[in-house]
């Protein structure tokens, strides 16, 4: 069984991942389409600040997100005198630090599967009247369904692992902001901790596995419906 404080951060973690691939994968999906399927000046240098979060230390990624939608950043001073809320040191502002962490995953799963298209069929489509809104959600994205799921996976599971930027953009408090791996590490810092530390880490890997069992699982039942 699993203790209280296991619990809690057991749902946090799910609740703070499952927003930021909720909310991230509309943006995923448009920059994946964008880039496989356009070119355009400057697509070097916007392929590469998506990418940035994978070859930044995660630590810097946080100061950043700290430096922009801190409570006297740029962004973050705007949303507190609108709304009365920042990011910082808030749930919300952990599942936007997963987010970014995992968009690059997620962009780059979509991105090689769409290239794989073929695009002799999208030519077709538009030759018999549909438009490009329709080509797109009724041939394009069925295809890459299975590259898409990938991308949900991967991002889901990089945000549960997520620890350097959250924890330097809001804090180990808990009940709010420390998921699995902040408590993990909160563990690892007690004397006699190790046992609890242990289990969190069990529980970690055994989500992992799960999720890109799910993963797999999913995609190959697509890829027969596609097939079929």
């Amino acid at each position: 069984m699993l203790s209280d404080y296991e619990v809690a951060a057991l749902v946090l973690s799910l609740k703070v991942s499952s927003i930021a691939v909720g909310v991230s994968l509309p943006f995923g999906v448009f920059f994946a389409w964008l880039l496989a399927r356009f070119h355009f000046p400057g697509k070097t240098v916007l392929d590469g600040l998506l990418h940035l979060p994978l070859v930044l230390p995660p630590v810097v990624v946080g100061y950043g997100l700290l430096v922009a939608f801190g409570r006297r950043g740029v962004i973050g001073k705007l949303t507190n005198d609108l709304f009365g809320f920042t990011f910082a040191f808030t749930w919300q502002g952990a599942a936007l630090a997963a987010a970014v962490m995992s968009f690059p995953l997620m962009v780059r799963a979509m991105r090689l599967s769409m290239e794989q298209v073929d695009r002799g069929l999208e030519q077709a489509a538009r030759t018999l009247g549909a438009s490009p809104l329709r080509v797109f959600f009724t041939i394009t994205l069925p295809l890459v369904a299975p590259g898409v799921l990938t991308g949900v996976i991967l991002a889901f599971a990089r945000s549960l692992s997520e620890f350097g930027a959250t924890i330097t953009f809001v804090s180990n408090i808990p009940g709010e902001t420390r998921t699995l791996p902040l408590a993990l590490y909160t563990f690892t810092q007690i004397p006699g901790g190790a046992d609890q530390a242990f289990r969190l880490c069990v529980i970690s890997v055994i989500l992992a596995m799960l999720a890109l069992l799910a993963s797999e699982v999913m995609a190959r039942r697509i890829q027969k419906r596609l097939a079929g």
